[in-house]
């Protein structure tokens, strides 16, 4: 080759390299726009945690004060939780074929709450927010427990819990929408053992809120391996066999069992926040299903479903911060969600993760 075609060539390699950098270096990245520069920027503190209704019968819920002094401490101001919104299930109940197993596990019924008020649940749910819109500072008992009961009737039976608890305990009786039956339900869900009933509702009505927000989705669920349900059982248990699943439940099982003083439940929670748990949780979950062999692709599909159910809910977490911005959002989720909603939350342009390692100290 002539020497000036020779230097063409490197010309023309230069200016391809040159044009790659300069399409690295303009590639959109979400995290370096953060903003606003005027104003207070929504903040967000994810709470990784054992789900508290499989803790061990020796778990005394009262060793939570500690843990929930600290979260009342950063005062937020909203907290999201685990569970489903009445709209939701309201739509599920629609899609049977598809949804009937998530339904019966993650939706309460609430034809007897429809039955007390007369609402249905897209009904009952405009009811809440046009009473929360007016809501007096000091609202009478009769306000509250009707608002309970309209909770209970729009599906949000969390947030009926956290009026039932910033009523007296003498003012916790039937009347206002609630009849008997309604009540008795609501005592005894108060006294079920998970985070929600232990944490985040005596944190809300602590902190004095009146609603908790649910930010779960179950919408990409689907019957297990449609085809082929034993196969996809065996798929999967198959890839989530390996040293670091043995490793981790070992680790779990350890900090579970041991939990009888505030200080070890708080030694529990640093440890599920700790900032390995989130590699941790995909070698043995998550990234063994990616590379699960099967020819019909069963670990990929639970890898959508899993990846697809956290960004629904970091969308209905950051949609929560919309109504008024500045806001500091505490979510109460199950340790593994939380790895997937800082990385999916902190894509957001108005939201700054706040690192709950040291709310927990």
């Amino acid at each position: 080759m002539a020497a000036w075609g020779r230097g063409l060539a490197v010309g023309v390699i230069l200016a391809a390299v040159a044009l790659a950098g300069t399409a690295q270096a303009q590639r959109f990245d979400p995290r370096a726009h953060k903003g606003p520069k005027h104003g207070v920027p929504n903040e967000v503190a994810v709470l990784g945690t054992t789900h508290l209704s499989g803790m061990p019968k020796s778990f005394d819920p009262a060793t939570l004060g500690v843990l929930i002094d600290r979260m009342a401490a950063w005062k937020p101001q909203a907290i999201a939780v685990e569970t489903l919104s009445g709209l939701q299930c309201d739509t599920m109940r629609r899609y049977p074929s598809r949804y009937a197993d998530s339904i019966k596990s993650y939706c309460p019924d609430v034809s007897a709450a429809a039955a007390a008020t007369g609402l249905d649940v897209p009904a009952a749910n405009a009811a809440a927010e046009a009473m929360l819109a007016a809501w007096p500072a000091n609202p009478t008992p009769a306000q509250r427990r009707k608002l309970a009961a309209t909770f209970l009737a729009a599906g949000e039976r969390d947030s009926a819990l956290v009026q039932w608890l910033r009523l007296a305990p003498a003012e916790r009786v039937a009347g206002d929408g609630l009849n008997t039956a309604l009540v008795e339900g609501l005592e005894k869900y108060r006294v079920r053992r998970n985070e929600t009933t232990l944490l985040a509702a005596p944190l809300a009505a602590r902190l004095g809120h009146e609603r908790l927000w649910p930010m779960d989705d179950h919408t990409a669920d689907r019957p297990d391996g449609d085809t082929d349900p034993k196969a996809y059982e065996a798929a999967i248990s198959k890839a989530w066999d390996n040293p670091m699943t043995k490793r981790r439940m070992a680790i779990f099982e350890a900090l579970q069992a041991q939990v009888d003083t505030p200080d070890k439940l708080m030694a529990m929670y640093r440890r599920y926040n700790a900032p390995d748990m989130g590699g941790m949780a995909y070698t043995s979950d998550f990234g063994a299903a990616l590379e699960e062999p099967s020819p019909q692709g069963f670990g990929r599909g639970y890898l959508t479903y899993w990846e697809v159910r956290n960004l629904r809910m970091a969308a209905n977490i950051r949609d929560l911060m919309g109504v008024k911005p500045g806001m500091r959002t505490l979510v109460i989720v199950g340790a593994s969600h939380k790895p997937y909603l800082d990385a999916y939350l902190d894509q957001m342009h108005d939201v700054r993760i706040v690192d709950v390692a040291r709310l927990l100290r």
